[in-house]
């Protein structure tokens, strides 16, 4: 009988894995600019991984108190013409990587920095997660050729 008790509460009984969370550095790079204080600054540190790319690639970099760049991450890698981004992807680097706010920036491979009505739903939903958890979106920058915008200066953010 009791060994019928035993097995039946094994049986229940779930298995809870015991995890920890950390970033892993992949590499670096030196930005003599050290702070990000304008659109133009963020173009300068991302442009060279979204140029040239011919898919559209979704990158964003976590900046600490004083705006300068603490980790950038490729957040995703979409087709020619999209990119599926949800904030929780975004997000979960932010925190890992004690963001006090965030850039994010995405490349259009046909060479128009114009806004998709998507690039502006997904900005909208990154401003109000970031609301939420304390972590301030900046800016989105669409990068196209030799050329950027800000979603920022054209009143999106």
């Amino acid at each position: 009988m009791v060994n019928k008790l035993v097995n039946r509460e094994c049986s229940i009984a779930k298995r809870v894995n015991i995890v920890s969370v950390k970033i892993v550095k992949e590499s670096s790079i030196l930005y003599k600019e050290r702070r990000v204080k304008s659109p133009q600054d963020g173009y300068i540190l991302i442009k060279g991984f979204l140029e040239d790319k011919d898919r559209e690639h979704f990158i964003m970099v976590a900046l600490n108190t004083k705006n300068e760049p603490v980790s950038i991450n490729v957040c995703h890698i979409g087709s020619l013409n999209s990119s599926i981004v949800h904030p929780r992807e975004i997000m979960k680097v932010a925190i890992l990587s004690n963001a006090a706010s965030i850039l994010v920036a995405h490349n259009h491979p046909s060479g128009s920095v114009t806004p998709s009505i998507e690039d502006i739903q997904v900005t909208e939903r990154l401003k109000q997660a970031g609301e939420l958890m304390g972590i301030e979106l900046l800016d989105h920058l669409i990068i196209g050729d030799n050329s950027y915008l800000s979603l920022k200066e054209k009143g999106y953010i």
